[in-house]
């Protein structure tokens, strides 16, 4: 990065900063319910070096797509892909008395693109983090997080909850989190010796400014206020299957699996603690089971991953990750069986889809911060 940096900008960098993208290990679209999710930010992260220039000039370039971006500020235009999301935050923070100036932007990030692994939230969040060092401003972790969710939303378009930014920038390292999106406080979740927990990509890409996610949290909107709640958070099931008959019968689906998925993620985080793994299997299978038959967010590249990873060596539990549509999903896995289970993994799932998955392992990372060069050297 500081000789790209250096052959695209003629100097070194000023300052660097990283976030880290995340996997729910339980809780499929349960934040914009303000439910809640059981996150773990990973050991994939975004880098950013750069450099304060003066004037109003923003010049950014990303080393994963090879391609430049440049604008002025104020921002006053979109942009496309990766480019808007620098944008989102340039936009976004001196409308909330956070000034941004001219600089330049090298990124460079390990985390997959439109993979259910929060890419976007990544660089949002390491955005807004190298944007307090070279204007001298402090954002607390969750005040960060909540514009870079509105940077999101509003500039982006992806009317999506508060679960990526939020576990990008307040993620501990070692810990999972188990996130209540309603309050926006969390528990740490220490897991268990021995379990470790595994991504599995599917290869198999989505994409979030689209119909069918803007139709489940429509969905989910129409039941709540047919049951005159504020959000799918406040009922039990109990509650939903006695008024069940008020809604349509979509609706009646998607809100019965995001109760339940809310109440699995806090679950799940007693079973990781204790290393109980038979529940772990348990909860896994019946959140994957919901998704694909109540939420309907799987594909056949999916399933196919999930057959893969049950019948893998090692494997506790196996479910979707992110949004769904394809994309990422993860494993629990014993600590001793990593390799054997990735090289199953790819010899079974290569064989049923014809692609070749990404299977790796990942630990707990922390949050968005500043980097100092002492630390990288």
């Amino acid at each position: 990065m500081r000789a790209t940096f250096r052959a695209k900008f003629g100097g070194e960098p000023e300052l660097w900063a990283r976030a880290p993208g995340r996997v729910d290990l339980m809780g499929s679209h349960t934040d914009y319910n303000l439910g809640f999710v059981l996150t773990l930010p990973i050991s994939r992260d975004t880098w950013i070096a750069a450099r304060a220039t003066g004037g109003n000039e923003v010049r950014v370039h990303s080393m994963n797509f090879d391609a430049d971006e440049r604008f002025t500020l104020p921002v006053t235009s979109h942009s496309e892909q990766w480019g808007n999301y620098v944008r989102g935050i340039a936009a976004t923070l001196p409308l909330e008395g956070f000034p941004v100036g001219g600089c330049e932007l090298l990124i460079q990030s390990t985390v997959p693109v439109e993979s259910g692994l929060s890419s976007s939230a990544a660089l949002e969040c390491a955005l807004a983090t190298v944007f307090e060092g070279l204007w001298n401003w402090r954002l607390s972790p969750e005040r960060k997080a909540v514009l870079c969710l509105k940077a999101e939303c509003d500039f982006v378009g992806v009317n999506c909850g508060i679960l990526d930014q939020y576990s990008s920038c307040l993620g501990r390292q070692g810990c999972a989190l188990l996130l209540d999106c309603r309050d926006l406080t969390t528990r740490t979740v220490r897991i268990a010796d021995g379990i470790q927990v595994v991504i599995c990509n599917t290869m198999s890409r989505r994409r979030l400014v689209s119909g069918e996610y803007a139709q489940r949290r429509a969905d989910c909107e129409q039941g709540a206020a047919a049951l005159g709640v504020a959000a799918l958070r406040e009922l039990t099931l109990e509650a939903l299957a006695a008024r069940a008959g008020e809604l349509p019968e979509q609706a009646e689906r998607r809100c019965r699996f995001i109760i339940a998925e809310s109440a699995r993620a806090a679950e799940l985080a007693i079973a990781l603690e204790a290393g109980d793994r038979a529940a772990v299997s348990q909860l896994c299978a019946e959140s994957f089971a919901g998704a694909r038959d109540l939420y309907e967010i799987c594909s056949d590249s999916m399933q196919s991953m999930m057959e893969a990873m049950l019948h893998a060596p090692g494997c506790i539990g196996a479910r979707q990750a992110g949004a769904g549509f394809g994309g990422c999903m993860v494993a629990l896995v014993e600590s001793s069986s990593v390799d054997s289970f990735r090289l199953s993994v790819r010899e079974s799932y290569g064989h049923s889809s014809g692609l070749a998955p990404e299977v790796y392992a990942v630990d707990a990372a922390e949050g968005a911060q500043l980097m100092e060069w002492s630390m990288l050297a």
